[in-house]
């Protein structure tokens, strides 16, 4: 299988460029020109040359690179059963009947003078264009901060989804009380809040998680430091609050590799984040201990179904003159997801 993957990859040369998200398993990401978070392969994605992007990671990020992609690319995605649980929670039309909530209500006009909407990018291409058409933008872990100061600096309030830690997490670095931040619920009457509790929200979150991350607990840091004194907990943005409060470090997937390589031989870590990434640092960092935050392993199952059988048929489709699972978003959506993504790429 290796062997005809390296064949369609030689045959079709600089037509062709492989992203591959860091929590691909090994035998996929060995092949991708270019692996990352999800932030810096969108970057990837805006300046990738030839006809060709083949994504291995998951749906979200696929229709991300198709927004971004240059007219006559075609980007496909090897398993279109990669999904993300997390983009699944929020609807377009469950978040379109919020915002119509939140206009009756007085805290925003439909043009978003009052409420900025921001999405991570862990969201549809709807969900993207409704926040650009709105004034919004969309978030990566590795840019929530800058995110949340640009939301900030145009309204009061922000309407952050769909993960609810990562909101929550930033707006409270940020200096934002918890109390001031409330859940937004789509299965309950006005989101399950008062109007009282909406209008002196600063944040208003969507209730949505990853999960993978949600499944680290605050016992997992007590456990793992009682079993390895001296040991460093790192987390990624999307665990708990909880969680977050009792690690010694916070950051994105590619901050989380940086601390890694950046410390000191005999180091130890114990991460929350997903398994294949927490194994593939072991193996590059011999010098250090690399352990998951989790003994039993958090896998995520999307991810993961992206596997060298598909990424061969793809490519040896491609190869054939076929495009096979192209992932295209209408021009509709395309116009304004753009927008957004483009508002993402200027901020830090």
């Amino acid at each position: 299988m290796n062997g005809r993957i390296a064949a369609a990859r030689k045959a079709l040369g600089s037509e062709c460029v492989v992203l591959g998200h860091h929590y691909q398993r090994d035998e996929v990401i060995r092949f991708a020109d270019y692996r990352g978070d999800s932030y810096r392969l969108s970057q990837m994605a805006a300046q990738a040359k030839g006809s060709y992007i083949v994504f291995c990671g998951v749906h979200f990020m696929a229709e991300s690179a198709d927004i971004l992609a240059r007219p006559g690319q075609a980007v496909v995605l090897p398993d279109l059963n990669a999904g993300c649980s997390m983009a699944d929670m929020a609807e377009i039309s469950q978040v379109e009947d919020a915002w119509e909530q939140f206009v009756s209500l007085g805290l925003t006009d439909d043009n978003g003078t009052g409420i900025t909407p921001i999405t991570y990018m862990n969201s549809t291409a709807a969900i993207k264009a409704f926040c650009g058409e709105r004034g919004g933008l969309v978030c990566t872990s590795s840019n929530a901060k800058g995110a949340f100061d640009w939301g900030f600096s145009r309204n009061e309030k922000i309407f952050f989804l769909p993960d609810q830690h990562l909101g929550r997490n930033t707006g409270f670095a940020r200096g934002i009380p918890l109390d001031e931040m409330v859940v937004w619920d789509p299965y309950m009457l006005q989101g399950g809040q008062t109007v009282e509790r909406l209008r002196k929200a600063k944040v208003i979150l969507w209730k949505g998680h990853c999960s993978v991350h949600q499944r680290f607990l605050p016992e997992h840091v007590d456990k793992v430091r009682a079993k390895h004194p001296g040991i460093q907990v790192i987390v990624h943005p999307e665990c708990r609050w909880e969680v977050c409060q009792k690690a010694d470090g916070i950051g994105s997937t590619d901050h989380l590799i940086k601390t890694v390589k950046a410390a000191p031989a005999g180091r130890s870590f114990a991460i929350g984040t997903e398994i294949h990434l927490i194994n593939r640092l072991a193996k590059e960092n011999p010098d250090k201990h690399v352990i998951t935050l989790d003994d039993s392993g958090c896998l995520c199952t999307t991810m993961f179904r992206i596997s060298p059988q598909h990424l061969c048929w793809a490519l040896e489709s491609l190869v054939d003159g076929n495009v096979v699972n192209q992932i295209k978003v209408r021009d509709n959506v395309k116009q304004w997801a753009r927008v957004a993504l483009d508002r993402m790429l200027e901020i830090q």
